[in-house]
C-alpha cells in the first residue's frame, strides 16, 4: 500500500489558502489517501499498512492526520461513512474530506490548537472571514464556501446521530426557498451564503476547440506546423481524450474510468454499438448511453492496438505488472462483464472507479499482461482524473505562451458538447417542421422549439437528473444566432447519433 499526501490545485477543488501554502507539513493537519500498489512516497509517522488496514482505510479512502501524526478514530470513521450518508460520488467524498480537513487545519493554526470536536459558531464565523472574505490566494467562491458548509453540516448530522456531540455546534435558521412544489421552509446553517446567479456557461466553438487541442495538446504552432521546441509526450493520446469528451459530453470521471472492453467495435465507417456509462461511475449512479463519432471510435481502437499496446509490452518486460500488489486479476472480458481469475463474473455496472483501476488481465498461466483501463500513463498504469486536470492546465499554459487566451477544463468540453447539440437539435426540429433553416428566430421561438422532446434527448445524453437542468444552455442562444445556424456545420455527423436517442418512458426525477 502506498500512502499519498493529497494536495489540490485551484483547477481541482479550490482549497489552497494562505495558511495551507505557507504551512510546514510536519506541523499542520494533512489529508492523505491510500493508493493500492507501489511503495510509500509519503511515509507516515507510524506503521501505515497495519494501522490503515485495521481501521478499514485500505481501498483508496481519504483520511486525516493531526499535526503530531495522530489518527482521530471518530473523525476518520465519519469520512469512511460518507457514502452511507448520501455522498455517493467519489469526487464529492474527496471534496468533503478536504473541506473538513481544511477546517481542522484552521482550528489548529488560528484558533489555539482547537479540535473540531470543540469548535463552535465563533470558530466557523472566523473561518468564513478568512476563507470567503479574505483577500489572499486561498479565498474561494460562494459555491465552494457553501460546499464547505455542506460538508460540515454532514459531519454535525453524523456526529449527533452517533451521540458524539451533545448539541449542534453551529447556529441554524429557518429559510423559505422556492421548490418545484412551491415555497418551502428549510433549516440551513447561518454561515451559508445565498446562492449567486449562475455564471455564463463557458464553451468552445468548433474552430477554437481544434486550435486549443492542436496547439496545447499536440504541440503544433498556430499556423499548423510542428513546433521544433515541443518536448511534450503523449500528445496524440491527450488529444484523443479531449475528442472523446467533446463528442460525447462525458464527465471527466466517467471518461477516465473507461475500460478497453467497453469500447464499441468498428467495422469500416460504422460504429457497431455505443458506450454505456456505468451506474458505478456515473454521477448519482445514473447509467446512460453515449454515442461516439466514427472517426473518434476508430482513433480509440488505433490507440489501443498500437500506442497503448506498445507501452504495455515495454512495461510487461520490465515486470511492472507482476510487481503490482492487490490487483484484481481478470481472465476474460466482454462488452458488459468480466470474469475474474477466481471464476467470479462481475458486471461493469457494479465496478466502481477505484476497482476499475485495479483490474489486471492475466493469461491462462496467471501471468499479468496489462490493465483493463483504457487510459495509461508512462508507467503503464491507469491514469487518474487529477492527471488529466494537469494535462489541460499545461495545454492552457502553452497556448498562453503563444499568445492565445484559453482557459479550458474537462467540464468546458462537456458544456461545449451541450451547446453544440442544442443547436443541432434546433436544426433537426426546424427541418421536421418544414421551416427554412436560414430564417432567424426570436429567443421565445427558440425556447418553444426546444422545450419538450429535444431537451429530453439532451438530458439523457448528459445524464442530468432533471430536464430543467439543461434549460441553462438556452441562455447561450440569446447571445449569438450564429451558434444555432452556422457554427455547427462541422458537427453534422452527430445527427445520426441523435436519431438513436429515444426518450424513455420512465422518469429520471
Amino acid at each position: 500500500m502506498r500512502v499519498q499526501h493529497v494536495s489540490y490545485g485551484e483547477s481541482d477543488l479550490h482549497t489552497a489558502d494562505a495558511e495551507e501554502t505557507d504551512s510546514d507539513p510536519e506541523t499542520t493537519v494533512l489529508l492523505h489517501r491510500t493508493t493500492l500498489g507501489g511503495s510509500s512516497t509519503d511515509p507516515l509517522p507510524f506503521d501505515g499498512d497495519s494501522v490503515l488496514q485495521r481501521v478499514g482505510a485500505n481501498d483508496g479512502r481519504p483520511f486525516v492526520l493531526g499535526p503530531d501524526g495522530s489518527y482521530d478514530l471518530h473523525l476518520n470513521r465519519f469520512l469512511r461513512d460518507l457514502k452511507n450518508w448520501g455522498v455517493l460520488s467519489e469526487n464529492s467524498r474527496i471534496a468533503y474530506s478536504t473541506d473538513v480537513m481544511l477546517y481542522c487545519r484552521f482550528l489548529h493554526e488560528s484558533r489555539g490548537g482547537k479540535s473540531i470536536w470543540d469548535s463552535d459558531g465563533a470558530d466557523l464565523r472566523a473561518y468564513k472571514a478568512v476563507r470567503l472574505h479574505g483577500s489572499g490566494p486561498g479565498s474561494v467562491s460562494v459555491a465552494t464556501w457553501n460546499r464547505s458548509i455542506a460538508a460540515l453540516d454532514k459531519w454535525v448530522q453524523w456526529s449527533l446521530y452517533e451521540e458524539l456531540l451533545s448539541a449542534e455546534p453551529f447556529r441554524y435558521v429557518d429559510k423559505t426557498v422556492v421548490s418545484p412544489q412551491g415555497p418551502k421552509r428549510v433549516r440551513v446553517n447561518a454561515a451559508a451564503e445565498p446562492e449567486v446567479p449562475r455564471q455564463p456557461i463557458r464553451f468552445l466553438s468548433h474552430e477554437d476547440f481544434m486550435l486549443w487541442r492542436d496547439i496545447g495538446l499536440r504541440g503544433l504552432l498556430p499556423d499548423g506546423s510542428p513546433d521544433p521546441a515541443w518536448r511534450g509526450r503523449n500528445g496524440e493520446r491527450n488529444a484523443l481524450f479531449a475528442d472523446l469528451l467533446i463528442c460525447t459530453g462525458m464527465r471527466l470521471g466517467e471518461a477516465t474510468s473507461l475500460l478497453t472492453a467497453e469500447l464499441p467495435p468498428v467495422t469500416g465507417k460504422r460504429v457497431l454499438g455505443d458506450i454505456t456509462v456505468s451506474a458505478a461511475v456515473a454521477k448519482r449512479n445514473r447509467a446512460r448511453t453515449v454515442y461516439v463519432r466514427p472517426r473518434v471510435a476508430r482513433d480509440l481502437h488505433h490507440y489501443v492496438g498500437i500506442e497503448r499496446d506498445e507501452l504495455m509490452q515495454r512495461r510487461r518486460v520490465e515486470g511492472v505488472y507482476e510487481a503490482c500488489a492487490d490487483r484484481l486479476p481478470v481472465r476474460r472480458a466482454n462488452r458488459h462483464a468480466l470474469a475474474l481469475d477466481s471464476g467470479t463474473s462481475w458486471s461493469y455496472s457494479r465496478i466502481g472507479t477505484m476497482d476499475r483501476a485495479r483490474l489486471l488481465r492475466v493469461d491462462g498461466h496467471g501471468r499479468a499482461s496489462g490493465p483493463l483501463s483504457l487510459w495509461l500513463g508512462e508507467n503503464g498504469l491507469p491514469l487518474r482524473a487529477g492527471t488529466w486536470q494537469s494535462v489541460f492546465r499545461r495545454a492552457n499554459e502553452r497556448c498562453s505562451v503563444l499568445g492565445l487566451d484559453f482557459d479550458v477544463h474537462p467540464h468546458t468540453l462537456r458544456h461545449s458538447f451541450a451547446v453544440h447539440m442544442l443547436g443541432l437539435l434546433l436544426r433537426q426540429t426546424v427541418r421536421a417542421l418544414g421551416m427554412r433553416e436560414d430564417r432567424r428566430f426570436t429567443h421565445a421561438e427558440v425556447k418553444r422549439l426546444l422545450i419538450g422532446n429535444p431537451l429530453r434527448r439532451l438530458q439523457l445524453l448528459l445524464g442530468h437528473r432533471h430536464e430543467a437542468t439543461v434549460y441553462t444552455y438556452l441562455d447561450v442562444l440569446d447571445e449569438a444566432q450564429e451558434i444555432v445556424l452556422a457554427a455547427l456545420d462541422d458537427w453534422d455527423e452527430q445527427a445520426a447519433a441523435f436519431e438513436q436517442v429515444r426518450p424513455e418512458t420512465e422518469e429520471l426525477r
